[in-house]
This record gives structure tokens, C-alpha cells and sequence, in this order.
């Protein structure tokens, strides 16, 4: 199931989910020219889990510039793909309620909340955590929260056969959260960062409603 797009219109133009798609985007491709490959770079610039609990750095930067910097960095091109794709059909609405500033804000605490999550969950780790996928849990969180019934366009696969329906943002992002859960329990596919998505989804339902700025009187603009 993949979703690819939503029937859910913002009133502004998300210059900020636009900015941070190209900053991924640009990062991964230096990340291809960069001596070492994408391996090294990720290994310098992720997030460790060991790191961030303890604060010693086995790196050339601080751990918690690391923190943001694994935002950024992505093992290929399928990950950045997805990553992207989910960011670039529910971040607008987001940035859309809550207003551009408050929209980088809101991705980037989401983002370390993702990190340390998973970094609580396996304190040892020396492996570097390194994706957009904590920051955008969070950023579906808020999405499932605001929008539940907001339509989503989603392919379907059924063996041989393709179809596209369209499916409540409760069942696409509900079912995404409920798997993200369940990986992280049962040990699902080893390299993901199962519980970075739990922490960042549920920092994002929480966070959000404060987030939203309040309104001055009736009748103003949010």
C-alpha cells in the first residue's frame, strides 16, 4: 500500500516542506560523490546512539549536531524516495496550520525526540541512526490528529493487479503507525529504526495542538 497523494488543499505554499525536501535531496547527492560513499558519511555524520546518551563523540561533529545532521542523510535512493514522497503529501498541510516557522520548529523537535527514542531502546548501539523518517512520523502524527478524514489516494497491489483507491488519512497513517509499533516489539527488518517512527509519531500527536497558533479574536486570520 502506498499512498502518493491527498485530497487535502493548504491556503499557503509550503515554502519550508518544499526547502526541506530540497536540502535532503541536495545532501544525498553529495553524499554519492563523497570519497568513502554514502557509508562513510553516514558513519561521520549519523546520529549514535551510544553517542547521544553519553555525549562522548566517536565523530568529527558533536553528538547532538548529529542529531540534526542524520535528518539529512539517507542510505539510498529508495529511502530518500519514500521519506520524501510521505513528506511531500502530508508536510504542507501541517506547515499550512501551524505557519512556516512554526512548522521547522515543530519537524525539527520531532526529529530529536525520534533519535533519543530509539537511542533509550538500545543504549550500546554504535551503528549511526541517519534518515528523515523520525521528523516526518512526527509530521504524520499530526496529520492523523487534524485530518483523520482526510482523503488519501493510495495504491493498492493485489498480486498481479494494481489499484488505486482512496482510503481516510485514520486508516493509510493508523495502519503505517500500528506496523511501526509492531516492527519495534517483534524485531521486524533488522536496520530500521523501528522505535525512532514510534517516538516521532507520538511527539507529533502531542506536540501539534500547541503548535497551532491561537486565534486573536473572531473573525482573524489563524
Amino acid at each position: 500500500m502506498i499512498p502518493y497523494k491527498d485530497d487535502n488543499p493548504t491556503t499557503t505554499t509550503p515554502y519550508v516542506t518544499f526547502g526541506i525536501i530540497a536540502a535532503n535531496c541536495l545532501v544525498f547527492i553529495y553524499e554519492l560523490f563523497y570519497p568513502g560513499g554514502l557509508e562513510k558519511f553516514a558513519l561521520r555524520y549519523g546520529a549514535i546512539p551510544v553517542s547521544l546518551l553519553t555525549m562522548h563523540s566517536l565523530q568529527p561533529v558533536n553528538p547532538l549536531v548529529s542529531v540534526f545532521t542524520s535528518m539529512f542523510i539517507h542510505g539510498g535512493f529508495l529511502h530518500i524516495a519514500g521519506n520524501m514522497l510521505y513528506l511531500g503529501i502530508f508536510g504542507n498541510n501541517i506547515e499550512d496550520r501551524v505557519g512556516h516557522l512554526r512548522f521547522i520548529v515543530f519537524y525539527l523537535l520531532c526529529g530529536v525526540v525520534a533519535a533519543y527514542s530509539f537511542a533509550f531502546t538500545d543504549p550500546t548501539s554504535i551503528m549511526p541512526m541517519i534518515g528523515a523518517s523520525g521528523a516526518i512520523s512526527g509530521v504524520l502524527g499530526a496529520y492523523i490528529l487534524l485530518f483523520p478524514g482526510a482523503q488519501v489516494y493510495t495504491i493498492i497491489f493485489l498480486g498481479i493487479f494494481v489499484q488505486i483507491i482512496k482510503l481516510p488519512a485514520l486508516v493509510v497513517i493508523g495502519l503505517w503507525a500500528f506496523l511501526q509499533f509492531l516492527n519495534g516489539v517483534l524485531g521486524g527488518l533488522r536496520g530500521i529504526a523501528w522505535f525512532a517512527h514510534v517516538g516521532g509519531f507520538i511527539c507529533g500527536l502531542l506536540l501539534i495542538k500547541l503548535m497551532i497558533p491561537r486565534r486573536r479574536g473572531r473573525g482573524f486570520p489563524r
